[in-house]
């Protein structure tokens, strides 16, 4: 369950892609990590303390928004455009 609500670009192209195997939508100009905090509750789970990340910065300062492609690619969400048929594991239940 995602605990954030697109309030704004609902009239954006809708994007498909794959977040820890589930089909789930983006829309058309989000960043991977905006279109995942519309489908999930998290990012990832803190390499520390093992409790839900959902980003810090939001402006590609900092590393909490790393995830890693099926392929084993690593990407910054915050700052990487969504693309259709992208394939993110996060390691968390979407």
């Amino acid at each position: 369950m995602s605990l954030f609500k697109r309030l704004i670009r609902m009239d954006q192209p809708p994007i498909g892609f794959f977040l820890d195997g589930k089909a789930v939508e983006g829309r058309a100009g989000d960043t991977v990590l905006t279109a995942i905090l519309t489908n999930a509750d998290a990012v990832r789970a803190s390499d520390v303390s093992k409790n839900p990340r959902a980003g810090f910065c939001q402006m590609g300062a900092c590393q909490d928004c790393w995830v890693t492609l099926e392929n084993g690619e690593r990407l910054r969400a915050c700052t990487t455009l969504l693309t259709a048929g992208l394939r993110v594991v996060t390691g968390r239940a979407a």
